[in-house]
C-alpha cells in the first residue's frame, strides 16, 4: 500500500514476466541488470532480486517480449532466460534451484583449491617465523608458484567477470577483486624479480600469499553466501512443492487415469484418494473427508469438506474419498496466486533500499578513485619522507590492495532482499501474505487497529444460540418443528435453524407443504400442523390474537429472532440466531493490546449486538451502524491527518474503501476477492489470531532490514579509511569483506527463529 487513500496493486494490467539471471554478485550488478531491462522499448518496470538471481519485468506485449528483454540483459553480460509459469512453475523453480546449487558447488571447488594452495604455505611461513628460523628463498619460490596457480585456477572466474564488466563499460565487485589480486601479485613479482636482478639490496614485502589467500577467502565467502541465499529462498520452493505433479482424472467411463496436472482443465473431474494431496482447485461433487489445509491457511485442525464445498490445490486429503470438479488451473489457482504474492513482496523495494541501490551504483567507481588517491597519497608521503623504494612501494601496494578488496559492496546489495525473503517466506508458511514491502513498513508503525465485526471478529455464519419455548411446548419441539418448516428455505437464518437441529441430534420431520413469503417467513405443514416461522410481526399476524405472552427478550437483544407458531393458533417459541464470535478473537485482541496497539470495532450492525461482541472480545471503542462509505470516513477521522497510523482488518466488499484508506489494509483470506485485492497483507486462513503475528513479523523484518543496512554501511565507512591509511593488509581485508556478506545473510536468517507472536 502507498500513502493513505491510495492502493498499489501488484497485479497491474501490464503483462509480467520472470527472468532467471546469472552472474550477479553485488548491488552494482543489480543496477546494471535493471538498466539493461529498462532500456528495452516497451518495458515499464524492472525489479531484480539479487538473493534469488531473478528479475521481474512488466512490459507492453505489443512492443516487446520476455525473450527480447532476456537477450538485452544477456548482451549486458548477465546470462538471462525467461522462466516458465503456470503448470510449469514448479519445474522452473527446480531448474533455478539446480543452477543455484551448481553455482554454489563451483564456488566451493574454487574455495577448496584456493585454501589448499594458500593455507599450507601460510602456515609453514609462520611456523618457521615463530620458531626463530627465517624462511629461506625457497619459500618465496613456493609462494610465487602457488599464487600463480591460484590466479589461474581460482582467479579466472573473477577475471572473466571483471573483463566482461569492463567491456560493458561498467564496474562491479569482481573488478575490485581482480584489481586487488592482480596488483598484489604483479607488485610482488616485480619486487621478487628486482631482488634477483640486484635492483634492491633487500627484498621488499611480498604479497604472493596475500593474493592467494584473498582469492581463497572471497571464494569461501561466495560459497557461504550462495548457501545462505538458497536457505533464504526456500519459501517459494516449499509452496510450489505442495502441489502434486500428477492428478487422477476421471474419464467418460468413470475410470481414473493418472495425468500431469498441466493437462487438467476446468470442468474435468479428478479423484482424490485418502492420503493424497488435492492436485488442483475445485468443488467437491462426490464423497466427503477431512482436509488438512494448514499448509495454505495456517489453521492447525483438518476441516470437513462435503459435496458443494471448495477445496484448495496443495492441501492434504486426510481420511475420505473425494471426487472434485476442477474450477481453476494454472496461474488462477489459490496456490499459484499465493506464490505470486510472495514473489511480488520479495521483489518490491523499500525506499531505504532504493537509496542503497543508488549508492551502490556509483560505489565501485568511487572506490577505484579512492584507491588511486590512496596510491598518490602514499607516493607523495614516501617521497617527501625520504623512504627507500622498497618501503615506499611496499606500503603503497599494501594500502591500495586493501582499499580495493575491502570496499566491495555486496553486503549492501544483500541487506534488504535477504531479510525480506526470510520474513515474507516465514509469513507465507504461517498463512500471512505480504503483497508489498510498503505493507511491512506501515505495519511496523501502527498505533491503532480497526476491526470489522461480521466475518472478521465473528465467523460470518449465523448460528442458533438460544431457544425459548412458550406454553406447553418444549425447546426440543420448537427447534424440531422450526427445522422441519425451514428445510426448503435457502435463507441463512433457515439454514442456521436446520443446522442447529442436526447438531443436537434432533430428527427433522419432512414438511408436507411449503410456501415462502420473502422478507417475512414461511408457511409449512409439518406433521399435519400448520406452522408459521419467521419474524415476530409475521408470526403474530398469522397466529391467534393473544395466543401467548411474549418471552423475556432481553437475552435475545444481541441477535436476530426467529418466531415459531401455529397458523390461527398458539405461538410456540422463539429462536435466537447470532453471528458467533470467533474462538480466537478475544486472545487476538488481547495480544494487540499487549503490543501497545489500540483497537476499534467498526461495523454496519446495530449498536446493541456490536457492543455485545466488543464486550466479549475486550474492545472498548465501538463505531456501529456505519455504512461502507462511512467506514472510509471513520478511518480518515482516526488517522487525524496522518498523525496516527491506522490498520483496517476486514473481509467484505463493504470493507474495501476502508481497507484502501487505511495506512495498512489487512484482508481476511476467507472474505471477498475485492477485500483481498485491496489489503496490503492477506491472512489466507482467515484466523484473526494471525493479525498480531503479522504485526510482530513486520516489526521483526523491518528491524532486521535496518540492522543489515547499518552493518553494510558502517562496515564500508569504517573499513575504507583504515585500509587507506595502511592499517589493514590485503589478507585481513579479504577476510573482513567475506565476513560482512555472511554477517548480513546470517542476521537475516535469524528471522526464521525470531519470536513474532
Amino acid at each position: 500500500m502507498g500513502a493513505p487513500g491510495t492502493n498499489t496493486n501488484p497485479t497491474a494490467a501490464a503483462p509480467e514476466a520472470a527472468l532467471s539471471v546469472s552472474g550477479m554478485n553485488c548491488a552494482a550488478c543489480v543496477s546494471h541488470v535493471e538498466k539493461a531491462a529498462r532500456a528495452v522499448p516497451g518495458v515499464t518496470s524492472a525489479q531484480v532480486n539479487l538473493a534469488r538471481g531473478r528479475a521481474t519485468v512488466r512490459f507492453d506485449a505489443n512492443v516487446t517480449s520476455p525473450q527480447l528483454i532476456a537477450d538485452s540483459i544477456t548482451a549486458a553480460g548477465y546470462a538471462a532466460t525467461p522462466e516458465s509459469s503456470g503448470p510449469d512453475a514448479a519445474a522452473a523453480e527446480q531448474a533455478r534451484l539446480r543452477r543455484q546449487d551448481e553455482h554454489a558447488r563451483a564456488w566451493l571447488r574454487r574455495a577448496v583449491i584456493g585454501i589448499a594452495l594458500w593455507l599450507p604455505v601460510e602456515a609453514a611461513h609462520w611456523i618457521l617465523h615463530f620458531g626463530g628460523r627465517h624462511p629461506g628463498p625457497w619459500m618465496d619460490w613456493v609462494a610465487l608458484a602457488t599464487s600463480t596457480a591460484a590466479l589461474a585456477l581460482v582467479g579466472s572466474a573473477f577475471f572473466r567477470n571483471a573483463w566482461a564488466a569492463l567491456r560493458r563499460r561498467t564496474t562491479d565487485m569482481d573488478v575490485l577483486i581482480a584489481m586487488g589480486a592482480s596488483v598484489a601479485w604483479l607488485y610482488s613479482l616485480v619486487a621478487f624479480a628486482g631482488q634477483r636482478l640486484g635492483a634492491w639490496a633487500t627484498l621488499p614485502n611480498l604479497y604472493f600469499m596475500e593474493a592467494t589467500g584473498l582469492l581463497a577467502l572471497i571464494s569461501l565467502g561466495h560459497w557461504l553466501e550462495s548457501r545462505a541465499r538458497q536457505s533464504a529462498g526456500h519459501a517459494i520452493h516449499e509452496l510450489l512443492q505442495l502441489a502434486p505433479a500428477t492428478a487422477w482424472r476421471l474419464d467418460a467411463n468413470g475410470e481414473a487415469v493418472e495425468v500431469p496436472v498441466g493437462q487438467v482443465d476446468p470442468g474435468d473431474t479428478v479423484l482424490v484418494r485418502p492420503g493424497d494431496s488435492v492436485p488442483i482447485d475445485g468443488v467437491v461433487v462426490e464423497g466427503g473427508s477431512s482436509v488438512d489445509e494448514s499448509m495454505i491457511t495456517g489453521e492447525p485442525l483438518p476441516v470437513a469438506r462435503r459435496v458443494g464445498d471448495d477445496v484448495i490445490g496443495g492441501t492434504l486429503n486426510v481420511d475420505g474419498r473425494l471426487v472434485v470438479r476442477v474450477t481453476r488451473v494454472g496461474a488462477q489457482t489459490a496456490l499459484a496466486q499465493i506464490v505470486q504474492l510472495v514473489e511480488s513482496a520479495q521483489n518490491s523495494k523499500a525506499p531505504v533500499q532504493l537509496l542503497a541501490d543508488r549508492v551502490a551504483a556509483v560505489f565501485v567507481p568511487a572506490v577505484i578513485g579512492v584507491a588511486a588517491l590512496t596510491g598518490i597519497g602514499w607516493y607523495v608521503a614516501g617521497t617527501l619522507g625520504g623512504w627507500d623504494d622498497a618501503t615506499l612501494w611496499s606500503r603503497l601496494a599494501n594500502a591500495v590492495c586493501s582499499v580495493l578488496i575491502i570496499a566491495c559492496p555486496c553486503a549492501l546489495g544483500l541487506a534488504v532482499p535477504a531479510a525480506l525473503m526470510v520474513g515474507t517466506g516465514r509469513g507465507a508458511r504461517r498463512g500471512i501474505l505480504v503483497r508489498d514491502i510498503d505493507a511491512l513498513q506501515h505495519a511496523e508503525k501502527l498505533q491503532l487497529v480497526v476491526l470489522d465485526k461480521t466475518g472478521t471478529i465473528t465467523s460470518g455464519k449465523p448460528a442458533v444460540t438460544r431457544v425459548a419455548a412458550l406454553g406447553a411446548a418444549t425447546e426440543t419441539e420448537v427447534l424440531r418443528l422450526a427445522a422441519g418448516a425451514e428445510q426448503s428455505s435457502g435463507h441463512p437464518l433457515a439454514r442456521a435453524v436446520v443446522a442447529a437441529a442436526r447438531e443436537r441430534g434432533i430428527a427433522t420431520p419432512i414438511a408436507e407443504s411449503f410456501r415462502d413469503e420473502p422478507g417475512a417467513g414461511v408457511h409449512a405443514s409439518v406433521e399435519w400442523r400448520a406452522l408459521v416461522v419467521g419474524s415476530e410481526e409475521f408470526v403474530r399476524r398469522h397466529a391467534a390474537p393473544g395466543g401467548a405472552a411474549a418471552p423475556d427478550l432481553e437475552a435475545f437483544a444481541s441477535g436476530t429472532t426467529v418466531w415459531v407458531g401455529e397458523a390461527r393458533g398458539a405461538i410456540l417459541g422463539v429462536i435466537a440466531v447470532e453471528d458467533t464470535v470467533r474462538e480466537d478473537a478475544a486472545a487476538a485482541v488481547a495480544r494487540l493490546h499487549a503490543a501497545g496497539l489500540r483497537t476499534v470495532l467498526l461495523t454496519g450492525d446495530r449498536e446493541a449486538p456490536a457492543r455485545d461482541v466488543a464486550r466479549r472480545v475486550g474492545i472498548d471503542d465501538v463505531r456501529a451502524g456505519v455504512a461502507p462509505a462511512g467506514k472510509k470516513a471513520v478511518i480518515e477521522e482516526l488517522q487525524q491527518g496522518g498523525r496516527v497510523k491506522v490498520a483496517m482488518v476486514g473481509d467484505g466488499i463493504n470493507d474495501a474503501p476502508a481497507l484502501a484508506q487505511a495506512d495498512l489494509g489487512i484482508a481476511i483470506g476467507s472474505g471477498s476477492d475485492v477485500a483481498k485485492e485491496t489489503g496490503g497483507i492477506v491472512l489466507v486462513g482467515g484466523a484473526l489470531a494471525l493479525v498480531p503475528v503479522a504485526v510482530g513479523l513486520s516489526r521483526a523484518t523491518m528491524r532486521c532490514i535496518r540492522q543489515n543496512l547499518f552493518l553494510a554501511f558502517i562496515y564500508n565507512v569504517l573499513a575504507i579509511p583504515l585500509a587507506a591509511f595502511g592499517l589493514l593488509n590485503p589478507l585481513i581485508a579479504a577476510a573482513a569483506m567475506a565476513l560482512s556478506d555472511v554477517t548480513v545473510i546470517g542476521n537475516a536468517l535469524r528471522l526464521r527463529r525470531a519470536r513474532v507472536d
